[in-house]
């Protein structure tokens, strides 16, 4: 049996499926956060809490992607954005259903990546807005601010490029 027809007669309960149970906890521990920081915070810069030397909790809005992309926008990225994180979604669902349970490392990143896209999905459906509260700079230089489901979403994609290396070798290896 060829690889691509193992991949195929996988059952759900031996598919990287089976990991989405990652993608619902980022999804709570991201909403979670983002209700606690709306409920405690005000708004903005003169609200900040100071926590370290290089870190404030910082109540703000994004509109727009990573880094605010198109937040400037008149209100049609919403849609684009919600229409790209069920893409994104399906497409890695599709993966993990492919991807034997055992593959621990892509089916973390699928889930974490899911998780995190869907976080931010429910904030931009329902505020019209992402909540975003952690703030990290260096003197005066502040990095964008984020949330839980933008660094669950950063860490799948690092888990991805390792997942995509390990898989190199592994198939040089074998040759």
């Amino acid at each position: 049996m060829t690889s691509t027809a193992l991949k195929q007669s996988l059952s759900l309960k031996e598919s990287g499926i089976r990991w989405l149970w990652l993608a619902v906890l980022v999804f709570i521990i991201d909403n979670g956060t983002k209700l606690l920081v709306m409920d405690t915070m005000g708004y903005g810069w003169p609200n900040r809490i100071e926590v370290l030397p290089f870190f404030n909790l910082l109540y703000v809005h994004n509109t727009g992607a990573a880094f605010s992309f198109l937040s400037d926008a008149s209100g049609w990225q919403r849609w684009l954005f919600a229409a790209i994180a069920f893409g994104v979604c399906g497409l890695l669902m599709y993966w993990m259903r492919r991807t034997p349970a055992t593959n621990k490392i892509a089916n973390c990143a699928y889930a974490l990546i899911i998780g995190g896209a869907f976080g931010n999905l429910f904030d931009r459906m329902y505020h019209g807005f992402v909540v975003d509260f952690l703030d990290f700079f260096y003197g005066d230089y502040h990095f964008p601010a984020f949330n839980i489901a933008d660094s669950a979403i950063c860490i799948g994609a690092a888990l991805l490029i390792l997942d995509g290396f390990k898989s190199d070798k592994a198939a040089k290896e074998q040759q």
